[in-house]
């Protein structure tokens, strides 16, 4: 199956000819997947080289002139290191622009914690206006990407993620879809740990909500789960722990309720190993994170107290 990645160049070449306000901002990476686009639209396939400040800086000066920048490389570049860029060239100054990222959280661990941004999500919530998207499947990438480009002149980050599903799902943008109900509790699995989270809750009496647009938090779902699920919440991403717990407590912010955030740890793992090791550090394995969610919808406190990496919010009333 290819990758996210694999698919991000070719439907974007597609839109660049299909769509006359398309351009294509690079740094470097990823330009050798614009060879044949670049020929065809020279104008409209900017690399501005190992530049990350610049690449944001572009991309806003192409919005200025009625363009719809895509922008693209490692997340730590596009997000972390230009964030100045990101908060005043694109924010302050009202522009939208498409950032796409690859390489978040942990995707090449061989290219160290330069090349890992598990803060990436967190870091864009500080920021007024972003939608954001988490594909957890090439085929949901593609629907989530051409999305983001027809999204006016909205600001959009397209998390993309060598880790992947088995299987896409019909996916819209904006709303969290339902894919098993149960009555004692809500899991919500984020992007590609959907097929992990339905492992991990095999047998579980709970409903399992799939995110692939974290931002704007889709508050109504959530609400609608817990209705008939139950009010604790379990929230499992694949990028910091506890990114989304206040959008979920904002969500039941009239509803007793608790909050359990899974994701990546803060602590930075210096053996780099693979991605798959890596997602046994944090937990997010499918016997972790069993383990885990067990333990937080059993409500004793010795269960309660032994979850790792994660973050506990708790918001009850109730006793």
């Amino acid at each position: 199956m290819d990758t996210m990645r694999d698919r991000f160049a070719p439907v974007l070449s597609r839109l660049l000819d299909e769509n006359p306000r398309v351009v294509v901002v690079l740094a470097e990476i990823g330009l050798a997947d614009f060879g044949e686009a670049r020929q065809r639209h020279p104008d409209r396939v900017i690399n501005v080289g190992i530049r990350e400040q610049l690449l944001i800086g572009a991309g806003a000066g192409l919005a200025l002139t009625g363009l719809r920048p895509v922008v693209h490389t490692f997340a730590s570049f596009l997000v972390e290191r230009p964030f100045e860029q990101v908060k005043l060239d694109l924010g302050h100054q009202g522009l939208g622009a498409v950032l796409v990222s690859a390489a978040a959280s942990f995707d090449w661990p061989a290219g160290g914690f330069t090349h890992m941004a598990p803060g990436d999500v967190a870091l864009l919530d500080t920021l007024d206006g972003w939608t954001v998207h988490v594909p957890g499947h090439p085929d949901e990438a593609e629907t989530l990407l051409r999305h983001a480009v027809a999204a006016g002149d909205e600001k959009v980050y397209v998390r993309l993620s060598v880790q992947s599903n088995a299987g896409g799902l019909p996916v819209d943008g904006v709303r969290f879809r339902t894919v098993r109900e149960g009555g004692s509790g809500v899991v919500v699995a984020v992007g590609p740990t959907l097929d992990t989270v339905l492992t991990a809750t095999e047998g579980l009496n709970v409903t399992v909500l799939y995110a692939t647009t974290v931002r704007p938090f889709d508050a109504a779902a959530l609400r609608r789960a817990v209705e008939s699920a139950g009010t604790d919440v379990v929230l499992v991403e694949p990028y910091l722990a506890g990114t989304s717990t206040a959008a979920a407590n904002d969500a039941l912010a009239d509803v007793p309720h608790r909050v359990l955030g899974l994701g990546v740890g803060r602590a930075e793992l210096r053996r780099y190993g693979t991605v798959e090791e890596h997602i046994t550090a944090h937990g997010l394995d499918a016997r972790s994170l069993r383990d885990r969610i067990g333990g937080f919808l059993d409500t004793s406190p010795a269960r309660l107290g032994g979850v790792p990496s994660g973050t506990l919010s708790t918001v009850d009333r109730r006793v």
